[in-house]
Order: C-alpha cells, then structure tokens, then sequence
C-alpha cells in the first residue's frame, strides 16, 4: 500500500533583513528547521527558489527572492504518563487549576515529545477531556517559560464550557510583568492585530491581518529602570503580552526573543507570571477565584530592581 503523506506548503519573500544570507541558512531561520532538514527538503525538490528548484543550498539571496517549501505534517505523538511533579491548586470532578512552573511545555509538539504539562496531568490526575487528542485537558497556554495559573478540564463537557467562556472573554486573567523603561500613564490598552511575523517565522508580531488581540495594563510601580504592570488579557494569542509591550518599546524583562539583553537589565528568567485566574465553575456556575504569587526567580529579580516589596498579587490593587 502506497503510503499518503500529507504536506503543507509555505511561501517566504526575503527583505532586506536576509539579502545577502546563504538560501539554506535563512530558510533555517525563517522556517525554524534546522540546516540538515533544510538540506533534506531541498534534495527531495521540496524547495524552489523563484519557482525553480535552487542548484545549491549557498546561493546569495537578493531582496525580493521568493522561497517555497513544503513539510510533512509532523506524525502524531502519543502523550503517556510521566511522573512530573506539578503544582495543583484546585481540583475537583470537572476541573483542575495548576501553577504552571517555568521551564515546562503545555504539551507535547515537534522537539518536546514528553515531558511537558499534559505528559504530569495524564499522571496526576485521573481524567482528562479528550484523550484522543495530543492536549488533553489542555484550555488555553502559558508560554514555556511563563509560569502562573492554568484550568484544566478533565471531561469534555467542561472543556467545551470552558472554551465558550473564554472565547466570551468570561475568563479574568491576570498577569504579572516587569518590563523595560518607564511610563507616564497610569494605565494603558493596546489593542493591536498579531500574526506570525514576516521576517522570522520563530516569532510573532504587530501585523495588519493578525488576529484581533487586547490586552490593559495598569501601572503598579516604578523600578529602576522598569516598571511593574498589571495586565489583564481580553484575547489570548500566542505571545500577546510580550508581543503587546515590544510594541510600544517596553519588552519584558528577561525575554530572549523579544528583548535584547541591554533592555533585560540583568534579569535572568521570563518576567512575566499568570497571577490570578477567576471564572464561573463550568459546571455548577459557582464563582471561583485563585491568585498565586510569583516564583522565587522572579521575587529576586524584583529585588535588584529596587522593588517596594509590596505583594500585589495578593491585594489586586486597582483592579483592570
């Protein structure tokens, strides 16, 4: 039996930002494949470089180049059981609400096959909602390396009302960050589109058809050469925070991708935690409200940046 494998296609014009780069090392860093998979697809004439297939992965690009390449969708993974040790806030028959600690992937994808968030749930707790998928339980994401508070959903009947809810934007998210420079305001909302961005494809961007995102931020304190916020998302899109404040210049903290390390300011870790989660039971309707407060790294970040020490996680000074 013939064996039908499944491909996606993807079309990059290069910019001035890889004028002048190797084909196969910016088609490396655009697509996020490495240089082998790279060099593989071009040998089975899965790559074309203006509508004909390139002689060789060495060729200079020039600006306005068109790359097209086709991958096979990655074949499914089996999410097993794995004794990793997680933080349980809440439980009960319908839902689980975990604080997420840093380092961990949601779930397993391409390059992280096990031992993620939904590898600890499928060991800790006794149901998930649909088992048949690669995110079981799984309702919305924290990035790897953003730790706080996530619902689980362990039968499908609260997963479905859970995703209702949040598509409603009846779920209360708050967050926590520390992001470069200052600001004049008290408050602020940047409401702007994010989609994939267009010059490397590892990262996300204010882009004019990107999804519709929202997010508030309240100021909470002045640090040296930062700023504490509040954040409260009205959306969840990949990366939207940080993608929100690089925007406007104030990226957070710590951020690898986003920040440069001049702007990091010596933080060592992600400063950004998922603080505060609160929602109506998807079940019985029951009000429900959970706050954790940051990890011991990001406490001691605060510290170095002159921090007042002021817990508001706990008191959820002015409300967004």
């Amino acid at each position: 039996m013939q064996k039908i494998e499944k491909k996606y296609k993807m079309k990059l014009i290069i910019d001035e930002n890889y004028a002048g780069i190797r084909l196969d090392k910016a088609l490396s860093a655009l697509s996020g494949l490495t240089r082998a998979k790279v060099q593989q697809l071009m040998d089975k004439g899965a790559v074309s470089l203006n509508s004909a297939p390139p002689q060789k992965g060495g060729v200079l690009l020039k600006i306005g180049d068109v790359i097209e390449y086709e991958v096979p969708e990655p074949e499914p993974v089996e999410a097993v059981a794995q004794d990793i040790d997680i933080d349980i806030v809440y439980e009960d028959k319908d839902i689980a609400v975990i604080n997420k600690p840093r380092g961990l992937v949601v779930h397993p994808a391409a390059g992280h096959r096990d031992g993620t968030l939904v590898n600890a749930l499928l060991y800790h707790l006794d149901e998930l909602s649909d088992q048949g998928s690669m995110r079981p339980g799984i309702v919305h994401r924290l990035d790897k390396e953003t730790t706080g508070l996530m619902v689980v959903a362990k039968n499908d009947i609260a997963h479905a009302a859970l995703s209702s809810a949040l598509k409603d934007r009846d779920v209360n998210r708050l967050y926590i960050a520390a992001v470069f420079g200052g600001f004049k305001e008290d408050f602020f909302t940047v409401e702007q589109p994010i989609g994939r961005s267009r010059n490397d494809r590892k990262k996300m961007a204010i882009v004019e058809d990107g999804r519709y995102a929202k997010t508030d931020a309240y100021v909470l304190e002045q640090l040296k050469g930062s700023t504490l916020l509040k954040l409260k998302l009205h959306t969840g899109r990949t990366h939207q925070i940080r993608v929100h404040v690089k925007s406007l210049g104030h990226p957070v903290l710590g951020d690898d991708i986003y920040s440069t390390p001049k702007q990091s300011l010596g933080a060592n870790v992600l400063m950004l935690h998922a603080f505060s989660l609160s929602f109506d039971h998807p079940i019985s309707g029951e009000k429900l409200s959970f706050t954790a407060p940051p990890p011991d790294d990001f406490i001691d970040n605060l510290k170095r940046l002159s921090w007042s020490g002021s817990e508001y996680w706990n008191i959820r000074k002015g409300e967004v």
